[in-house]
């Protein structure tokens, strides 16, 4: 049985890169990748929680792993990161853009200025994201790409007005390759979290009013784990998933299929 589920699941030997990694969930799905036997570069705008992830993976015994800066809104520094990964693992199979942030601005306060720094980071880091590691897939003629929607990608979540815009955008963009790349070997799937609270987001969006909110509509009645992603995130990764693409997984403790 062991035998089975490790050829069915197998990613030993496969590289994956994992944009946005030095965050909260990224940093868990890149820990994932290493444990499966990958290769993994962890790519992130800040240098330190980058190096950070490398350096703790480095420590358990993964040697494979290499750590990046990136602006994910500059599509030059995405050609740079893809042929560093080359030049330093050969391939790319794997690729999760998870880059983002968030803001809880009140709708008539948001200025453009915030609009687009969360729309570069969201919509426009995936879709260089895609085009360039993407593209090179396409010529190779294989791989698999996890973008990250979000529970607000719709209906959209309170408070998060211009996340919500481009989590929407994230899933139509992940729908739309799929159709394009369906013959081509490559698949273009999304990871659609649902509330997996960083102190950030506790902080900032979770009041206890807004929790007994979010907790209701959960049927599972908690918030996520960080390591709750690493089965659909591994299953996408992995030719267990070799029919799937163009799809938004949930893995949100049944928010999604709540209702009275």
């Amino acid at each position: 049985m062991n035998s089975y589920l490790n050829q069915l699941f197998k990613l030993e030997g496969k590289v994956a890169v994992v944009i946005g990694g030095g965050g909260y969930l990224c940093s868990e799905m890149a820990r994932g990748f290493a444990r499966a036997g990958c290769a993994v570069a962890v790519l992130d705008l800040r240098p330190e929680k980058a190096t950070a992830v490398e350096a703790e993976l480095r420590s358990a015994g993964f040697d494979r792993v290499m750590s990046l800066t990136i602006d994910v809104a500059k599509k030059q520094e995405h050609i740079n990161a893809l042929e560093r990964v080359l030049s330093a693992f050969g391939q790319v199979d794997i690729l999760v853009n998870g880059a983002g942030i968030n803001s809880p601005t009140p709708f008539l306060e948001l200025t453009l200025e915030e609009w687009y720094a969360i729309l570069d980071s969201q919509i426009t880091g995936t879709f260089l994201g895609c085009q360039v590691f993407g593209g090179y897939m396409v010529e190779r003629g294989r791989g698999s790409i996890i973008n990250i929607s979000s529970a607000s990608a719709g209906p959209p979540l309170s408070k998060a007005f211009t996340y919500s815009v481009a989590k929407a955008g994230i899933k139509n963009l992940t729908q739309n390759l799929g159709r394009e790349w369906g013959t081509k070997g490559v698949r273009v799937n999304a990871l659609r979290p649902g509330f997996f609270p960083t102190e950030w987001n506790r902080k900032n969006f979770i009041t206890p009013e807004r929790e007994a909110a979010i907790l209701g509509h959960t049927p599972m009645g908690r918030y996520g784990e960080p390591g709750e992603l690493l089965g659909a995130t591994l299953w996408l990764a992995s030719d267990a998933s070799s029919f799937v693409t163009g799809a938004e997984i949930a893995v949100d403790g049944g928010f999604s299929c709540m209702t009275i």
